[in-house]
């Protein structure tokens, strides 16, 4: 049932849309211990728009947990999306990053700030020049990531995984404490947005810290979202309804 409402709604997605809708090229990059397959119901729905979506899954992750090793670090991850854009030719990319991803995407726009219309950063880290996952993460980092660090991975921290694919995977440690150069000027002429998850109108202290304080000091534009830290998988379509009142108004 659940699946025949699904496909109903991107149907009547299409009919509503299709005729006059321009084609966004979406370029989703997903958080950490995740995959590429996070987004797949998120590029379903902007799919059926008419939307071109690019949700591709960083080394070692996801369906490539196959390429894990000890070597991997932030500056894979941003190769593997830079890639894509290079690659693909893509050019005016809506770039979304969802919380680790924050890191990723900001290594990305400091490499290829041309190709990017609009940078969102979804409940995501927001890193400044020289810092890591782990000093963003700040006190966190003791928390809940050190206790789960096992040879040179970090394993998923909040519970169990689902026992077959798709699920989280522990993740390399270094992609944690590489640091990042971000000097680049251009990335401060990119639209920029974030949201930010909030449980009755309130959110979370640690996401606080490491993203949202710091969008705000950057004068960016934040719009508060309910619900849970995984959006596009608890709620789909309206991350998809947010991320359309986004671009909207940055037209």
């Amino acid at each position: 049932m659940k699946k025949f409402l699904f496909i109903f709604a991107i149907t009547f997605t299409t009919a509503c849309f299709g005729q006059t809708h321009q084609p966004r090229t979406f370029l989703l990059v997903h958080g950490a211990w995740s995959g590429g397959w996070d987004y797949a119901k998120v590029d379903a729905i902007l799919s059926a728009k008419g939307d071109i979506v690019y949700r591709p899954t960083l080394t070692g992750l996801g369906e490539r947990v196959h390429l894990s090793n000890a070597k991997i670090n932030l500056s894979t991850y941003i190769a593997d999306i830079v890639n894509v854009i290079k690659f693909e030719d893509l050019h005016n990319i809506i770039l979304m990053g969802h919380s680790f991803g924050g890191m990723v995407i900001s290594g990305v726009a400091e490499q290829v700030p041309d190709r990017i219309s609009q940078l969102i950063y979804l409940d995501a880290m927001v890193p400044n020049n020289g810092e890591s996952a782990q000093a963003v993460c700040g006190d966190l980092w003791n928390v809940l990531i050190a206790p789960n660090i096992k040879d040179s991975l970090v394993l998923y921290p909040f519970g169990s995984t689902k026992p077959t694919p798709p699920t989280d995977v522990p993740q390399p440690l270094k992609t944690y404490t590489e640091s990042l150069k971000l000097n680049n000027p251009l990335v401060k002429k990119i639209p920029t947005a974030y949201i930010v998850m909030t449980k009755n109108g309130k959110s979370d202290s640690a996401t606080d810290k490491m993203g949202v304080n710091r969008a705000r000091a950057r004068n960016w534009k934040v719009y508060n979202f309910e619900g849970g830290h995984y959006s596009m998988r608890e709620q789909p379509y309206n991350l998809v309804k947010k991320l359309e009142l986004i671009l909207q108004n940055e037209q």
